[in-house]
């Protein structure tokens, strides 16, 4: 038996128990934004790995897709909206500056005994999210927790900046975190980092308290995500690497006990490179950033999502999540399926 950390004696357990996304229906491929920018399919796919992305219209809203998606999970694990306790959505485009999300979410399912939050982690914010929905859980506070992820990056693109708009897309996924005995089973372990020096490599500045709505931006472009790409690739794959390599240290792990690992889908060659420095074999890492692009927090449930319903993980299976975002911030979670 693996030794785990502190959180395998805990009583109580967090499993997922069911798993649901959503995604527009409206498709933008490389070849329309190369209507858009200059740009081309080949330009796009052999930097990033993405091909097509989903993208909200004027009438699409991030609490809608999150919605949509929670919907799916709970009817996933065979709960009813009313044995939901806790909501925690992951996001950067939230459906307004206040309230959160989550009272969104909460309302239109009908979970009227739960409580919640959003917690804005970036790309990094439903590894962050499912960790601290497990604590809830472990301690015996909770039995239900539903744990969502959901971004309209699009709605915060700079459709003129050909570097970034090729990047991003929109979608939700969630999952519900139930309580179980079997210590062998759930959330095993998580880990997490933050160094909040690098904030410039990842940003969207306006509007906040340091450029606030009522005063004219001298740069107008301030409204929309900026990214500076070399910096970001060479942090990405080092704490990528780094995280699991901390969650397998923790856990006793060793490479052929794990059946599967989820990244964040930020850009095809960073996962490249940091599955070539863990030395693991490409059919261990789950890849989907060719269909839906960089969805930040939406990204790690909806790969795990088609990962449980397309088999690539079953029951039993150790799986890593990991992610890296804006901040900065990394982490990972260890989970037995």
């Amino acid at each position: 038996m693996h030794k785990l950390t502190e959180a395998s004696r805990h009583p109580c357990r967090a499993v997922i128990g069911g798993s649901g996304i959503s995604v527009p229906q409206k498709v933008l491929s490389n070849d329309d934004l190369a209507q858009m920018v200059e740009t081309s399919d080949e330009w796009i796919s052999s930097r990033t790995g993405i091909r097509t992305r989903h993208v909200t219209t004027d009438g699409e809203s991030t609490a809608q897709l999150a919605t949509e998606a929670a919907r799916i999970a709970i009817a996933d694990a065979g709960l009813e909206p009313a044995q939901i306790e806790l909501i925690i959505v992951a996001t950067i485009t939230p459906e307004m500056v206040f309230p959160s999300t989550a009272c969104f979410v909460q309302e239109a399912i009908g979970a009227n005994d739960a409580w919640g939050f959003d917690l804005a982690g970036a790309c990094s914010g439903f590894v962050y999210a499912l960790a601290t929905a497990g604590q809830f859980i472990e301690t015996g506070r909770i039995r239900n927790a539903l744990v969502i992820g959901a971004e309209t990056l699009t709605k915060i693109t700079n459709w003129k900046d050909r570097s970034s708009c090729i990047l991003f897309g929109d979608g939700a996924g969630a999952v519900v975190l139930t309580s179980s005995q079997d210590p062998d089973s759930g959330l095993l372990y998580s880990y997490m980092g933050m160094d909040g020096s690098g904030w410039q490599y990842l940003n969207c500045k306006a509007y906040g308290s340091r450029f606030p709505a009522y005063k004219p931006l001298e740069d107008p472009n301030l409204i929309y995500m900026s990214i500076r790409g070399r910096e970001v690739y060479q942090l990405a794959v080092r704490r990528i690497v780094e995280s699991v390599k901390k969650c397998m240290e923790a856990c006793n792990l060793d490479l052929g006990q794990i059946d599967m690992i989820i990244p964040h889908q930020m850009n095809a060659r960073i996962i490249e490179s940091a599955i070539k420095r863990l030395e693991l074999p490409a059919d261990k890492v789950f890849v989907n950033i060719d269909r839906y692009g960089n969805t930040s927090a939406a990204s790690i449930p909806i790969a795990l999502d088609e990962c449980r319903r397309t088999g690539r993980v079953k029951k039993g299976d150790l799986v890593i999540l990991v992610a890296f975002g804006a901040g900065l911030t990394w982490g990972a979670n260890v989970l037995r399926i």
